[in-house]
């Protein structure tokens, strides 16, 4: 078998890509526009392991890449990973979330591959604050370019599934931490206290609460799924016990710094910015059903990154203050 991970130098790629590594010939494609080379570097060089520079939204690029390795099977986690710089250009989400989606789709039906995974996200609910969030919700209805983005790439999946009869598997993520973190909240709260130990400031007024995944987790699943994946579309919520505050973040990173007496400031408003979904309930028992659960709940996810990047940081000797 051999796996295509079409973004697969990102933060989840990277574990995806050495985890599946494990059972099969895995090849990494990306375009390194907003990902460090870096952590993919270290795969470089095992066997079975193969890495194509390429940028998924140009179809002759992946033309190229599908013909010469020929996957059996295509796992998509291509897609715009700076949420806020899109909301000031919606461009960014049709190019790099939408396009990519259409260009996979279109070469696993030209080369004649039948199996995909596909990285979607809660934003596609939208502001549904007081809902429990299944599979089945009625009403889909993003508020950022990203989770419209992500929606459409849902659909054209589903499209493409009947028309060509492939087999899909698709999750809806939360938040997902762990360790080679690259953005996220808990990544920018290091950063702005290392430059600044005595003052942090916060989006929003704190309270956006939200389920956080650790990454090993999520790699689980995706693979323990893509073993059982049946012919059509397979939808599934992912997601851990529980769900954290960004104050309750804050507070933990500065515990984990050693950092006492740290003031916090708060640009205010409900949401971090615009197109942000302060808090969600998610319902993740169908995928419970499968005999699949997270081992850590949100706040033990969250504890252990912190710690784990912290402790990253002095090592490297860039946390002393």
């Amino acid at each position: 078998m051999k796996a295509l991970v079409v973004g697969g130098a990102g933060f989840i790629g990277c574990h995806l890509c050495e985890a599946l590594l494990k059972e099969m010939e895995v090849v990494c494609v990306d375009n390194f526009s907003g990902t460090a080379r870096g952590p993919v570097s270290r795969l470089e060089g095992k066997a079975g392991f193969t890495l194509c520079q390429a940028d998924a939204s140009v179809q002759k690029e992946l033309d190229r890449v599908f013909g010469a390795e020929a996957p059996d099977q295509v796992f998509h986690l291509a897609a715009n990973s700076d949420i806020r710089r899109s909301a000031s250009d919606p461009e960014i989400e049709y190019r790099n979330t939408y396009t990519t989606t259409f260009r996979v789709l279109s070469c696993m039906r030209r080369y004649h591959v039948k199996r995909l995974f596909f990285a979607s996200t809660s934003a596609v609910y939208g502001d549904k604050r007081g809902v429990v969030l299944t599979e089945e919700t009625a009403m889909l209805s993003p508020i950022s370019y990203y989770g419209a983005a992500k929606l459409g790439s849902e659909a054209l999946i589903h499209a493409f599934s009947y028309m060509d009869e492939l087999e899909a598997l698709i999750f809806r993520f939360p938040n997902v931490t762990g360790p080679g973190l690259t953005h996220g909240v808990i990544f920018d709260f290091i950063h702005k206290l290392q430059k600044d130990p005595g003052h942090l400031q916060i989006l929003g007024d704190g309270r956006q609460t939200k389920p956080y995944l650790y990454v090993t987790d999520l790699i689980s699943a995706i693979t323990g799924q893509m073993k059982a994946v049946k012919p059509g579309v397979s939808l599934y919520n992912v997601g851990a016990r529980g769900s954290t505050s960004v104050k309750r973040i804050a507070d933990l990173v500065c515990e984990e710094m050693g950092l006492w007496g740290v003031e916090y400031s708060y640009t205010g408003g409900e949401s971090g910015w615009k197109g942000d979904v302060p808090g969600f309930c998610y319902c993740v028992d169908k995928i419970r059903a499968t005999g699949w659960q997270a081992s850590l709940s949100s706040d033990e996810a969250v504890q252990r990154t912190v710690r784990e990047y912290v402790r990253g940081q002095k090592q490297m000797g860039t946390g002393e203050r």
